[in-house]
């Protein structure tokens, strides 16, 4: 892991979570039971999915949330696997889309069932969480949640006129991250303060956390494609570049260097051959080091998770709070 890259909180989530455990199981089991169909296929590959290793931040985040807000019924369970279920259809569609060989040290779904089976097994997984958040007569969540996966879809879609464009602005770079990770992280934090007896304040509170969380939580990830190493981060290092996209660090390095550099070089040639050597990776790293690029992109992901604790600043102390103000530093710890 990259000296910057450094944090006191815990080495994995098993702590941070414990408040939720049960609960969290009980969301691993309603996805399996859920996700039963005549058609075996779609049972077969969901499992293949589910023991890919996820971390279940989002269906974690939900549950923390309304227990923060006092609810102690079962439809946060359903509501986060409904959350999963739309994180989940978004991966499987964007590996296509990425062209992606690799998830979590995994060879990709539509690697190993082909691109007409992942795509239909997407669309199965938006429809089913639709129809499971109906389950409850709560129109409100519905319409969040389909505002939530159009927004997501609308950040694939604009990521999609960005990719290979080497000239994209850090702006445009922060608004693929809201729109692809940050509004389902939180929409999922407003869905729990909506079971609980959260005010609107409250409420307000929750989806800013979450949604600055997600922030957070996108940039460490797109650092990791710099910085981690390839066998704990499952999948090649360096993909991102080689699929045409240009993120926060490269993004910054490319300003401080400017047009014609070396920097600009080595990413040009990336991003239109989608592909680079050990020695332009070497050197690359070596300059995203020298113009502090790594360091800034990793201090843009501190300032969104310190926003994001401060938004629980409402809340009374709790053990569910203390366990949401760990989660920014957890992310901001990550190396996978």
């Amino acid at each position: 892991m990259n000296p910057v890259l450094k944090s006191s909180a815990p080495a994995d989530l098993t702590q941070i979570f414990e408040p939720i455990r049960t609960d969290l199981d009980a969301v691993e089991e309603a996805y399996a039971n859920h996700i039963q169909s005549r058609v075996e296929l779609i049972p077969q590959i969901a499992r293949y999915i589910q023991t890919s290793g996820g971390k279940r931040v989002r269906p974690a985040l939900l549950l923390m949330a309304s227990r923060l807000t006092g609810y102690k019924g079962d439809r946060a369970v359903l509501y986060a696997s409904v959350v999963e279920f739309i994180h989940t259809a978004t991966l499987v569609h964007d590996d296509i889309i990425d062209e992606a060989d690799v998830r979590r040290g995994r060879v990709a779904v539509h690697s190993r069932w082909g691109n007409d089976i992942t795509v239909l097994l997407g669309d199965y997984l938006y429809i089913k969480s639709m129809g499971m958040a109906l389950t409850y007569d709560s129109i409100d969540v519905v319409r969040l949640l389909c505002d939530v996966t159009l927004r997501m879809i609308e950040g694939e879609l604009y990521q999609l006129t960005k990719t290979g464009d080497v000239d994209i602005s850090e702006a445009e770079h922060l608004e693929i991250i809201r729109r692809k990770t940050a509004y389902l992280f939180g929409g999922a934090a407003e869905i729990g303060s909506m079971l609980g007896t959260a005010n609107k304040d409250q409420r307000n509170a929750l989806r800013e956390y979450g949604f600055n969380l997600g922030v957070a939580f996108q940039l460490v990830d797109d650092l990791l494609d710099f910085t981690a190493d390839k066998t704990a981060l499952g999948k090649p290092v360096g993909g991102d570049l080689r699929e045409g996209k240009v993120t926060l660090a490269a993004i910054k390095l490319l300003e401080r260097c400017g047009a014609g550099s070396r920097a600009d070089r080595i990413v040009r040639e990336t991003v239109e051959n989608r592909t680079i050597d050990a020695e332009g990776w070497h050197e690359l790293s070596t300059l995203l080091r020298e113009h502090d690029a790594i360091e800034y992109a990793y201090d843009k992901a501190v300032e969104y998770a310190t926003t994001a604790k401060q938004y629980l600043e409402i809340f009374s102390p709790s053990e569910e709070r203390e366990a949401l103000l760990a989660l920014p530093d957890y992310v901001l710890a990550r190396d996978r």
